[in-house]
């Protein structure tokens, strides 16, 4: 039954209220001061944001399609990345249009300004239509509303934020609606985008697996009604992963094992999926009980996992094989995105935990309504995405990214219900029941009670300021740099991509975890003794030290490090001339 149509005073219709309040939603979504200096001081969010635009520019500048090394980041052999040119390629159009027009340096701040909006742009349309076709149109109005206010989505569109986490996002909801309707069209762009996703970045692997799973045992329950789907999903999947894995993949690689990246490993089982379909498809008439499809799908999904294991048992270990105790330590688990929630709570960063309960209440909610309500369908699947993130997010803080996409289509259903029950009479607890419940869903109210326990518990807080070190890895603190003669820069591992977007030096650390050798010298050179730091200066040729007062490293031993006494002017060293440079950064130059 078609919901209500609820009409405010002065005859204003409800959908056109709702469409000013979206709109009025999207204006407000980012400031003014933060898009105009992104435009002129390319400021961008995260450090990853920086090295995409760095990538950029080297794709730009001529460096091969496959030649995915930066060269300035431990030279002189450099780092391969394990990113996809597949996102470089619309941010550099972008920047190639706009330069005729605005020159250089202002197409790079328009586009790195404007690109994340335009994707957000599709992710509001991809929501949309998915919700109007499973809720109704006025859900879906809800659901964008909500988008708007949601901190996980609204985090990875932010002017600046070039980095590939949103376009993640896009696929998996898109495979996720794809899913909800079935047919064997929609299961084969949901196959393709699930290759997309996996040829842009790994992290979306879970959702691809657990939606490859949902489908073979929508399959193996109901039959042949859910074969059109399935195929095309196995289509999909085991044809696109491999075109794009070639498109950006040099083939001397293409044998390469690779547990970080779309590579063998990976296609072995969307090759397996895409053989599991066949199977399906030919065996369908001979198959006439759930268990019997069951047996078949037990079996091929045997046979796939022990030939990944015996295969590629390096990936058994998980993307980052072969890293250090010490770089784990005091690299990998000091990083915001492996935040667990104890870590968080400990640490009294309430404003980290406003993320975690829309999540949770969307996936109770989902998967409540999955086992009684209507629509099982399109619940089922929101509660197979969400459930996931959320158990992930408790371990490690990117779990909530891609889970976060789907807290709008709940609370858009969900207050979509509450606007046809206060028309409705005798739905007094009912309807306020339901209220409370969509008002819950929206992120920003979660800001009072995280404000509350700031005021009212600030000792707890024994997380580093992150201003310290936005401060330094800002335009004005690094721009500077530029001015001294080019060398190889030896700074804390957050600044390294920083200094490669604004400035010629070479680095030594950046948070990428196939530097392992540039990660080591970092922590050992910044947090040792001061034999520890001239080994490093000494090993890697490093011509400038930098320091950001703000953010030491970590002591590797009881005393403070040495470079951080030096940043503070307690010790002096007649090896290092100190540089008066403007800003908070403290600059040293190696006297040979």
């Amino acid at each position: 039954m078609p919901p209500a149509v609820v009409a405010l005073p002065a005859r204003i219709d409800l959908r056109t209220f709702l469409w000013a309040l979206v709109a009025l939603s999207l204006a407000t979504m980012s400031a003014p001061p933060e898009i105009w200096d992104t435009i002129r001081h390319l400021r961008v969010p995260d450090t990853d944001d920086a090295m995409r635009l760095v990538e950029v520019r080297d794709l730009l500048g001529g460096q091969g399609w496959f030649d995915n090394v930066q060269y300035r980041f431990l030279p002189p052999v450099g780092v391969p990345s394990h990113w996809s040119r597949l996102v470089d390629t619309p941010i550099a159009g972008l920047i190639l249009v706009l330069t005729p027009l605005a020159g250089r340096p202002l197409a790079e701040g328009l586009t790195a300004a404007f690109w994340p909006l335009l994707l957000f742009a599709l992710f509001c349309g991809v929501l949309y239509r998915g919700v109007r076709d499973s809720f109704g149109s006025r859900a879906a109005i809800l659901a964008i509303l909500v988008a708007t206010q949601t901190f996980g989505i609204t985090i990875q569109f932010q002017p600046g934020r070039v980095d590939h986490h949103s376009v993640q996002i896009l696929a998996i909801l898109g495979l996720a609606f794809c899913m909800i309707r079935g047919g064997f069209r929609r299961g084969l762009a949901g196959g393709s985008l699930a290759a997309l996703s996996l040829a842009v970045g790994l992290e979306g692997l879970p959702y691809v697996a657990l939606g490859a799973l949902y489908l073979a045992g929508d399959w193996c329950w109901r039959g042949r009604p859910a074969l059109p789907v399935l195929n095309g999903f196995g289509l999909g999947l085991g044809f696109a992963a491999p075109i794009l894995f070639a498109a950006q993949t040099a083939p001397v690689l293409w044998s390469a094992t690779r547990c970080d990246a779309l590579a063998p490993p990976w296609l072995w089982l969307t090759a397996g999926g895409l053989g599991f379909t066949v199977a399906a498809f030919r065996l369908d008439r001979h198959l006439a009980t759930p268990w019997a499809r069951l047996g078949l799908a037990v079996s091929c999904g045997g046979a796939l996992i022990g030939g990944f294991a015996l295969a590629f048992p390096v990936c058994l270990e998980g993307p980052f094989p072969g890293m250090t105790r010490l770089v784990r330590t005091h690299w990998l688990l000091t990083v915001n995105e492996m935040a667990s929630v104890p870590k968080i709570v400990a640490q009294g960063r309430w404003e980290m935990l406003v993320f975690h309960p829309v999540v949770l209440l969307a996936s109770l909610t989902a998967a409540w309504m999955a086992w009684r309500g209507t629509r099982r369908r399109a619940w089922s699947v929101a509660a197979l995405f969400l459930w996931p993130g959320l158990i992930l997010g408790a371990f490690q803080f990117r779990g909530l990214y891609v889970a976060s996409a789907f807290v709008p289509l709940v609370a858009g259903a969900v207050l979509d219900r509450a606007l046809a029950l206060a028309v409705e009479r005798g739905a007094g607890a009912r309807r306020w029941g339901i209220v409370t419940l969509g008002g819950c869903l929206v992120s920003t109210l979660w800001l009072a009670p995280a404000a509350l326990a700031e005021w009212l518990a600030p000792a707890a807080r024994t997380a580093l300021d992150p201003a310290g070190a936005i401060a330094c890895q800002g335009d004005a603190a690094v721009r500077p740099l530029a001015a001294l003669p080019a060398g190889t820069v030896l700074a804390p591992i957050f600044l390294g991509p920083s200094i490669l977007l604004r400035t010629p030096h070479t680095i030594v650390a950046a948070p990428y975890h196939r530097a392992i050798p540039g990660l080591t010298a970092a922590i050992e050179g910044l947090g040792g003794t001061e034999a520890d730091l001239d080994r490093v200066l000494a090993d890697f040729g490093i011509r400038y030290l930098v320091a950001c007062p703000a953010r030491p490293a970590d002591d590797l031993q009881a005393e403070p490090a040495y470079a951080t006494r030096l940043a503070r002017g307690e010790v002096r060293s007649d090896r290092l001339q100190p540089v008066d440079l403007p800003g908070p950064l403290k600059v040293w130059r190696v006297v040979r």
